[in-house]
Parts: C-alpha cells; structure tokens; sequence
C-alpha cells in the first residue's frame, strides 16, 4: 500500500470481494491496514445472478465478513447468457463496484489480483501481440475512482496460507477449474509469464503527461483543444480514447500517422478539426453521428460512455442534443459540433441541457503532473 498512495488522512478503501481466497484474504489485510491508518473498508459483493446458487454465496460471504467486523454490502447484478458473457459480466461488475463505492464517498476500489492472475494475464496478451506486456497496473485511474491492487506482487500460496492462519473460510468457485476458459488452461498447463520491463511505459506515460499539461486544454464539456501542430503517439491516443469514451485507443499506426502532421480527420469516434475559439488550435470533439443513442434518465446513468447523469428525471431520456443545438448557440461559447454532442434531457416536447459530470472510462493520463 506504501508504494500505491498518499492516501490522506482517514483513507476509506472499497474491496472487491468475490468470497475466494484472494479477495477475501484481501479483505482482511485492507481492513488491518485501514485501522492501523485510521480509516475504514466497505466490501461490495457481486451476485451476477448467473448460478443458481450464488444469492445464497452472497449472502454467506457477507455473514462471513461481518462477523470479522467488516462492513459488506451485495450488489445484484440481472445479467443475461450469451456471447461473450465473462466480458459482458466483468464490464458490469467493474461499472457495478465502481458506482456503489463512489456513492459512498469512497474514493480507492481494491482488487485482489495477485501474482499468479498477473503472470496469466501477461500470457494472455502476449497471445494477441506485444502491447500490455507489463501486465496489470497496481495503481489505475477509472472515471471518478482509483483502482489498487496491492497484491500483484504475492503467490496465491500465501494467501490461502494466510487464511488458514487466521482461520478464515472462503469459497471456491467452479469455473477456476473449467478448462473452456483461457486463463484456467494458462493457470493449470503452467503458461503464465512475467511481466516485462515497466520502465518504457512509465516513460511514455511521463512523455503523455508532460506534453498535456504544455498543450492541451481539456474542458469539462468533454472535448480538448491541442495547442501544437504535432503530437506525440501516446498522448493522441488518450485524447482519442477519452474524447471518443472508448476502453481502447484506435490503431497505433492511425494514431501515429495522425500525431505527426495534425490534420482534419475522423478517427476512433472523434473529429479533428482546426479551431480558433479557446486559444487557437485542434478541436478533438466527439463526432456527432458516433454519439449513443437516448437511454432513460436515472440517477447515475452513463451516457454515451463518457458522461454520467447527476440527476435522475423519471420518463425522460437522456441523449445527444443534436439537430436541436440551434437553438441553444446564442447562450454558449462552444463551438457548434461540440453543442451537437453536448447530453440533453428530453420529456415530451420539452428539452434541456442536462445535469451531467464528464466521466470518461479512463482519463487521459494516470500519470501525476503539474502544469
């Protein structure tokens, strides 16, 4: 935890608690570590609601946890089969334990991965080509919240170890035995690989920093300015992945070809074109027709996976202003195809902007810098 802050004072950790050894061997060392600092844990359980009996596992890991004096809570997830169903569950238990820990007022999301789910997921990546190699980050900025793994450096033999020391139960889940999935025939075939070197990522990272805090300007309305006629790969391809509200950047190759001679394009989701308003440059806005289409307005809705909603308004929906942009140019600054892109509230004929926060899935850089 010392090489994942500063925490300030009183730390509040949110634990990711499946109910296996990892993450409840996390649980208690969080809750340790969260007294000896003076602060607290909340464990937030996912019941994906995917086996017949996993309300019931919910509700004993919760049991378990609270008789070790750690405040739990299950968060009910009604997910459908299909396709790609462990992406589509793990995106929904991210978002899931992502919201529950902001609302409330907790700042750091730990998770449990440790040093065998490290050298798999090398493994895994390194099987689609040589980027992430470095494996998972201990420290991830993810919209409104701070990821942490402190345990990315620990055998799995040590925490079960640790368990059985305290006498503390978990539960073991099937699918880590089932063979149709990659990771488990990594884990059981031996196939897990170390990280590489973190040091040129760290140093693009830096390079990504530094270039934003001299020369791009980044509004909350969720566009930015960049005040230079190229641009390093790195930092274009936060811009794009940002501005676009995309997990992933576009083709490094794109992006590169981009970042040399800056130009007007589309790419990735996102315009590019010159700007003069905001001190002169080129606009990276979202484009219009890549927008998502209208969802009902709740409480804490993600829009077009870029903007979350502040306040609910029951039967209405939230979406892209659009053609309607017209008629709020006279009481904005913003430049038309940003006010086309810009979230409104529509119930009935009715229509305004709406109360939103700019919440990317990541921010341009996870890198600290000062400008």
């Amino acid at each position: 935890m010392a090489r994942l802050g500063p925490f300030g004072q009183a730390p509040k950790l949110a634990v990711a608690v499946s109910g296996g050894a990892d993450s409840t061997a996390l649980a208690l060392l969080a809750k340790a570590w969260a007294l000896r600092n003076g602060g607290s844990i909340l464990a937030l359980i996912v019941d994906h609601g995917l086996r017949p009996d996993s309300a019931a596992e919910a509700i004993l890991v919760k049991d378990r946890l609270e008789a070790r004096r750690i405040e739990a809570k299950i968060l009910t997830l009604n997910l459908l089969g299909g396709a790609r169903l462990q992406e589509t569950a793990r995106d929904a238990r991210h978002a899931a334990l992502a919201q529950a820990a902001r609302a409330a007022g907790f700042l750091f999301l730990l998770f449990g991965h440790h040093a065998g789910d490290q050298a798999e997921t090398v493994a895994m990546r390194a099987a689609r080509g040589n980027f992430g190699l470095e494996g998972m980050a201990g420290w991830t900025a993810r919209n409104d919240i701070l990821v942490l793994r402190p345990l990315l450096a620990v055998p799995p033999e040590a925490l079960r170890a640790f368990l059985r020391a305290e006498k503390m139960q978990w539960v073991e889940d099937p699918s880590n035995a089932d063979r149709k999935f990659e990771r488990v025939r990594i884990r059981q075939d031996g196939g897990g690989r170390a990280p590489a070197d973190a040091g040129p990522r760290r140093a693009m990272d830096q390079e990504t920093a530094d270039f934003l805090a001299r020369h791009v300007t980044i509004r909350p309305e969720g566009f930015a300015v960049i005040h230079a006629e190229s641009v390093p790969p790195g930092a274009l391809a936060a811009l794009l992945r940002m501005i676009g509200g995309e997990k992933y950047p576009p083709r490094r190759d794109s992006v590169a070809a981009l970042g040399a001679k800056m130009r007007a394009a589309t790419l990735g989701g996102v315009r590019v074109r010159k700007v003069q308003k905001f001190g002169g440059g080129w606009l990276l806005a979202r484009e219009p027709a890549a927008c998502a289409p209208p969802i009902p307005a709740a409480e804490n809705v993600f829009w077009d996976n870029r903007f979350r909603l502040l306040a609910g308004q029951p039967g209405a929906t939230i979406g892209a202003l659009g053609a309607d942009a017209a008629a709020f140019r006279k009481g904005s600054d913003l430049p038309a195809l940003v006010l086309q892109t810009m979230p409104c509230l529509r119930v009935g004929g009715d229509i305004k902007l709406a109360p939103v926060r700019f919440t990317p899935p990541a921010p341009a850089t996870t890198h600290p810098f000062f400008n």
